[in-house]
């Protein structure tokens, strides 16, 4: 047996296809650009910057920028490649001739990455962590493996209706608990308020207290994630139980699985290994750009002519995916013409060993994030405004894209993926290359 697992490793670097590298080390940089403001401000100022961090001026354009470019389309695009990742591994092993170990290989792969999830979460102090819901929808991937294109695409359209019309139910929920809390503002006296208006009322009131953090909890958990590593990680268990259990179940279905069967889909169609023309990418851009900038803005006035309240914010939830699936088709079709074009070759290099060391890198920004942000380094959480992340995001980007090339010069994998991989195939994984002199 341990032979055939033998045969069947890791994938070798002469089997790698670049453009998914280079996709895929976009898309973890980009999720750095929305995970930032989890990882310096107050959890709900990730949506609404009057919460923390200031929402004008440069503020404001960052805020704006974010909304209508790499809102949710980053993590989708990181979603869509998780789904490749599968089909890559799934065949390349069977085409080797393995038989039940290419089960018995993913799914002891995906459960790893599952417990990856929760050190991350809990541990290493990012309660944004994705590993968890990419592990636990993982484990729905692998019957998906040779499905066709076109209903993998309807899978996930039928996933993503689905999500948006518990979208559209939510919203029409909390539109009558507004109502009713503005009916029982009529009444003069409150003993005489009917019991139902009474609780929409208080429903309300409780939404808003929770997405509008008020100043003295915001100052408390600032003051909170100051402290020293075991208080910020008692601190953050139940937002953390709170985001891999009820949140996860909410959305990711219609979320991560959704984009997970669509990757595959496009994988399968040779549209994310760049083999296109450059006409049908130019064609995705336009359409991509086209309709999901328009969702965006949308989306975008109508928080901020609002003045960023609490009902606009939910009304611009209810096409919130239209808007970013296809900005990441735009996305996508930008990235593939930069593969296709034989112009900055360094850049592209570099984009592509950070998505080769992917995770490694993802998890990197957790341990640097939490020196510089938490109690346990430089206690910045809180103190910076919202257009101030931005140099840390700039730094760390610099930063991985040198290293991870000259590290994957010297070595096979990231030392995450060597630790994943050996855990996977239950053997000490080869982790040096040899150089030749």
């Amino acid at each position: 047996m341990n032979q055939k697992i033998n045969q069947l490793g890791p994938v070798s670097g002469a089997e790698r296809i670049k453009s998914l590298d280079v996709l895929r080390g976009v898309a973890l940089l980009g999720i750095l650009l929305m995970n930032i403001t989890g990882f310096g401000l107050v959890l709900w100022a990730y949506v609404d910057p009057t919460v923390q961090g200031g929402s004008e001026g440069y503020n404001l354009y960052v805020w704006i920028m974010n909304n209508m470019f790499f809102e949710g389309t980053m993590r989708a695009m990181f979603s869509m490649l998780f789904g490749v990742g599968m089909v890559l591994m799934t065949s390349r092993m069977i085409k080797k001739g393995g038989g039940l170990e290419v089960a018995d290989i993913y799914y002891r792969r995906t459960i790893w990455l599952l417990i990856f999830g929760i050190i991350h979460g809990y541990l290493i102090l990012w309660v944004g962590d994705i590993l968890f819901a990419y592990g636990l929808y993982g484990l729905f991937l692998f019957p998906f493996r040779d499905t066709s294109p076109k209903k993998l695409i309807l899978a996930a359209a039928v996933l993503t209706l689905f999500g948006m019309a518990l979208g559209v139910y939510e919203y029409s929920k909390n539109m009558k608990y507004l109502e009713q809390y503005e009916l029982a503002k009529t009444y003069s006296d409150e003993t005489t308020i009917p019991e139902d208006i009474k609780k929409g009322s208080t429903a309300w009131e409780a939404l808003v207290s929770e997405y509008k953090t008020p100043p003295e909890e915001v100052k408390e958990n600032t003051e909170s994630m100051h402290k020293g590593y075991f208080d910020v990680v008692l601190f953050l268990a139940p937002v953390n139980r709170f985001l891999q259990s009820e949140y996860n179940y909410d959305h990711n279905p219609w979320d991560i699985l959704a984009m997970m069967l669509l990757g595959i889909a496009l994988y399968k169609l040779r549209v994310i290994t760049a083999e296109l023309s450059y006409k049908s990418y130019l064609k995705m851009i336009l359409i991509g750009y086209g309709i999901g900038l328009s969702v965006n803005y949308y989306e975008t006035m109508t928080v901020l002519n609002s003045n960023f309240s609490l009902e606009a914010f939910q009304k611009a939830e209810l096409t919130y995916a239209i808007g970013r699936i296809a900005v990441s088709f735009g996305h996508i079709g930008l990235v593939m013409i930069f593969c296709k074009l034989n112009i900055i070759s360094v850049l592209k290099n570099s984009l592509a060993a950070v998505g080769r060391m992917a995770l490694t890198n993802y998890i990197m920004h957790s341990v640097i994030c939490a020196i510089i942000f938490t109690g346990i380094g430089f206690s910045m959480f809180g103190k910076l405004q919202r257009y101030e992340l931005y140099y840390v995001v700039i730094s760390i980007w610099i930063f991985q894209l040198i290293i991870s090339p000259i590290w994957l010069k010297y070595y096979r994998f990231g030392p995450l993926e060597w630790l994943w991989r050996t855990l996977t195939y239950k053997q000490v994984q080869p982790f040096k290359r040899k150089i030749s002199k």
